[in-house]
């Protein structure tokens, strides 16, 4: 990861990097693994995550939209004009993330493979997607205003208020879907859909 300009790395209730053949094949990659931050679950770990990216095997998760490695380059530059932290989440060598730690991804993405076996393991995975998005670690950081942080995960949390208060909020398709919807919006449609919102719920409460 470090070669394609990538240099900070979360890892999630685990202690392997501590062992020494970490650095055996960390090739030069010694700083990042100085600075690795650990965290007890993926929760904790995404708290000042603006938005979160999390790579998934299609076959074997719940949800149905994806964005491909390729189709992520200029959702994540969109994003950087209004956003100042995003993760991109890998799973577990043998099982993945499971569909709790799916439900906190703004967005699911997956690599096209002709057939469903053989498969990428956990190295290849992260290998394919720094290639694709190490231009955008090339780009100079931009003047965020702090009135648009967090305007996403506002959003959804708004969203989920609304439903539960239309009694609707068991509805698992529905529920799904806006989730996953939810993380393709710009900016500006996200600032359209809290007005919308908004006025939906004053009505509501009328």
């Amino acid at each position: 990861m470090k070669t394609m300009g990538f240099a900070r790395l979360r890892i999630v209730d685990s202690e392997a990097h501590r062992e020494p053949a970490t650095r055996w094949v960390a090739h030069g990659s010694g700083d990042i693994i100085d600075n690795i931050e650990v965290f007890p679950t993926l929760f904790d770990a995404l708290q000042d995550v603006d938005f979160t990216i999390a790579t998934t095997a299609r076959s074997r998760a719940k949800f149905h939209y994806y964005a491909t490695p390729a189709e992520l380059v200029p959702l994540l530059e969109e994003k950087a004009g209004w956003m100042n932290h995003a993760a991109l989440v890998f799973g577990r060598e043998d099982s993945g993330l499971t569909n709790e730690e799916l439900a906190l991804a703004d967005v699911l993405t997956g690599v096209p493979m002709v057939a469903d076996y053989p498969s990428l393991n956990l190295g290849q995975a992260v290998m394919v997607y720094c290639y694709q998005l190490a231009s955008l670690m090339q780009q100079p950081d931009k003047n965020i205003d702090i009135s648009d942080e967090f305007q996403l995960r506002a959003l959804r949390s708004r969203v989920m208020r609304l439903l539960s208060t239309l009694d609707v909020a068991g509805d698992v398709k529905l529920v799904d879907w806006l989730q996953q919807r939810l993380g393709l919006l710009g900016q500006r449609d996200t600032a359209m859909l809290h007005r919308l919102v908004h006025d939906i719920e004053k009505n509501v409460a009328k």
